[in-house]
C-alpha cells in the first residue's frame, strides 16, 4: 500500500522535526559522496559551455567566409561583363561619324575599365580577409579537437564516479523520500533554502553543550527546553538554522 503524504496523516511537529533531521543526515551523506566528484560537474559544464560557444564562433566563419566567396564571384562576374561592355564600345569606336561620338564611347570605356579596377581591388581585399577568416576558423577547429579531449576524459572520469556511488545514492534517495513523507511543503522549502545558505549544507543541526551545532554560539535554557519538548519548529537566531535535541545528550 502506498504511503499516505503529509496532508493526509496528522504528524505531529515533534515527528515532523525529527524527519527533517532524519533528510538532514541522508542529505549529508549524499554531500559527502558528492564530494567524490570535486570540481568535475562544473569543469564539464564549463567545458561544454566553451565548446558550445567554439562551435558557433566556427559558424559564424565559415558563414563569413562564404559570404566572401558569394561576393568574389560577384565581383568576376562583374569584370566579366565590363570587359564585354569595353570590347562592344571598342567596335563602336570604329563606326563613329564624329569626334563627338568617339569621346563618349571613349569615356564610356574609361568608365568601365574603372569598374573592373575597383572590382579587383575588391577582389584583393576579399582574399586577405578569406585567408585571415580561415586562419580563424583553423585555430578554434584546433581548441575544439583540445576541448573535446578534455570533455570526453572528464565526462568518462565523472561517470565512472556516478557508476560506482548509484546504488548507495538511489538507496539513499528512497530514504529521503520516506522522510518526506512525514513533511509539509512548507518545512520542506524552509529547509531547501536553509540548505542553499549555509555552510556545508546543514540546515538542521543539533544544541550540543548549551550551543548551536551550526555557529556554535550559545542557545539560551528556556529555546534549548522548547527545542527539547519539539512542539514549534525552533531556529538558531544567530544563523537561523533549524534546532532538534541531541539524544546522545
Amino acid at each position: 500500500m502506498a504511503q499516505k503524504k503529509t496532508s493526509e496523516v496528522d504528524y505531529s511537529m515533534q515527528e515532523k522535526i525529527m524527519a527533517l533531521y532524519e533528510l538532514q543526515k541522508i542529505d549529508s551523506q549524499v554531500d559527502e559522496i558528492n564530494k567524490v566528484k570535486g570540481e568535475l560537474p562544473l569543469e564539464v559544464q564549463d567545458l561544454e559551455d566553451e565548446l558550445e560557444g567554439l562551435n558557433t564562433r566556427i559558424e559564424n566563419i565559415n558563414a563569413e567566409i562564404e559570404e566572401f566567396n558569394s561576393l568574389t564571384k560577384q565581383r568576376k562576374r562583374e569584370i566579366d561583363q565590363a570587359k564585354i561592355q569595353i570590347s562592344h564600345y571598342k567596335e563602336q569606336q570604329n563606326n563613329v561619324r564624329n569626334n563627338r561620338e568617339f569621346d563618349a564611347i571613349t569615356k564610356e570605356i574609361e568608365y568601365q575599365e574603372l569598374e573592373i579596377e575597383l572590382a579587383e581591388k575588391r577582389l584583393k581585399e576579399y582574399s586577405a580577409a578569406i585567408k585571415n577568416k580561415k586562419a580563424q576558423l583553423e585555430s578554434a577547429e584546433a581548441v575544439v579537437a583540445e576541448r573535446g579531449v578534455d570533455l570526453a576524459a572528464k565526462k568518462a572520469e565523472l561517470e565512472s564516479i556516478e557508476a560506482e556511488t548509484a546504488d548507495q545514492v538511489a538507496a539513499l534517495e528512497a530514504k529521503a523520500e520516506k522522510a518526506k513523507v512525514k513533511i509539509d511543503e512548507r518545512l520542506l522549502t524552509a529547509y531547501a533554502r536553509i540548505r542553499r545558505s549555509v555552510r556545508n549544507g546543514l540546515a538542521v543541526v543539533t544544541v550540543k553543550r548549551d550551543a548551536c551545532g551550526g555557529c556554535f554560539n550559545r542557545i539560551p535554557p528556556q529555546r534549548q527546553a522548547d527545542v527539547r519538548l519539539g512542539k514549534k519548529l525552533i531556529v538558531c537566531e544567530y544563523c537561523g538554522r533549524i534546532l532538534v535535541a541531541d539524544n546522545e545528550e
